[in-house]
């Protein structure tokens, strides 16, 4: 859902950039930004790699049984485990019951996956022509020029 806030937000007119300045120059299409990314910290997507390995690593050992006691236990998961639910829920607003919780559980995956299909959506326009999801609309100026790109195909 980000995703797809992030691939408008961060094109023309609206160019807002939190992770890099970009006043300067025009980094084009949002697909491009990962090579900017990719040039102003070399071993950013190594360290991200790292950090969510270590995140799947912790609700593997939250959910599933230890692969010795699988054929044991004749179970995988935990019998407290709800798949997803690692108990993250720093605000209290996770419903307590347990059938409200796997309704808003499905809602939620729901929704995710059609702001994924949303996200495909823009970044196959983009890597058809190159141009700005605006660009396209009309409502934004192209200015882009790929010859000023970090990394170049």
């Amino acid at each position: 859902m980000l995703g797809a806030l992030g691939m408008l937000v961060t094109e023309e007119p609206i160019e807002f950039h939190p992770l890099f300045q970009a006043t300067n120059k025009d980094i084009g299409p949002a697909i491009r930004h990962l090579d900017e990314v990719r040039a102003v910290s070399p071993y950013f997507f190594e360290l991200l790699a790292l950090i969510i390995g270590a995140l799947e690593f912790n609700r593997a050992l939250t959910g599933w049984t230890a692969p010795d006691d699988v054929l044991s236990k004749n179970a995988a998961l935990k019998p407290d485990y709800f798949p997803g639910d690692v108990g993250f829920d720093p605000l209290g607003l996770a419903p307590k019951d347990p059938e409200e919780f796997y309704a808003l559980h499905t809602k939620e995956l729901q929704n995710g996956r059609l702001a994924m299909l949303g996200w495909a959506g823009m970044v196959a326009q983009e890597l058809v022509n190159g141009k700005e999801i605006f660009v396209n609309l009309g409502l934004a100026e192209d200015r882009f020029d790929p010859s000023k790109l970090p990394v170049q195909f």
